[in-house]
């Protein structure tokens, strides 16, 4: 009996977890509002909704628990060749658990590469590839600099 009241509370627990994010990323203002909005010259950034922008000040890497995100990011460069800036990773460590777990607060500075055609509006370019760089401390496990491919 006690297995399953654990199980089910844990079960509770990051569901609701998971509806908080999903609420506050919905309660948000769309990105769009908040960022410039792209020319056809300039590639974009797509997010885990499938929204387009250009200079996002968050960006959520984690989009099944978000667990993971970028925040205050401030953009020194942003065209065709590349985009940079510098911002904070906010991390779940998951310790016990992911909804008992702590975020804490690792600087980054963020490039992005590769722009392509988007495959849902192939007259966009978009950024494929995401490299961040960890300024001090990182979370346990990551190396100093983690790339990952951006979906399309």
């Amino acid at each position: 009996m006690r297995g399953s009241v654990v199980g089910t509370a844990v079960t509770l627990a990051a569901g609701a977890l998971l509806t908080a994010a999903m609420t506050t990323a919905t309660a948000s203002p769309p990105a769009t509002a908040t960022a410039p909005r792209a020319d056809a010259k300039q590639p974009v950034l797509v997010d885990c909704f499938w929204h387009r922008t250009v200079r996002p000040g968050d960006f959520i890497l984690a989009c099944g628990d978000g667990n993971s995100r970028l925040t205050g990011l401030h953009w020194s460069q942003w065209s065709p060749g590349g985009a940079t800036a510098v911002g904070v990773n906010m991390v779940n460590d998951c310790k016990p658990y992911c909804a008992a777990g702590d975020f804490h607060a690792y600087p980054v500075s963020v490039r992005l590469e590769e722009a392509r055609p988007w495959k849902k509006h192939p007259g966009v370019q978009h950024f494929t590839r995401m490299s961040l760089t960890y300024l001090k401390d990182r979370p346990e496990g990551f190396q100093q600099v983690m790339t990952y491919p951006l979906w399309d």
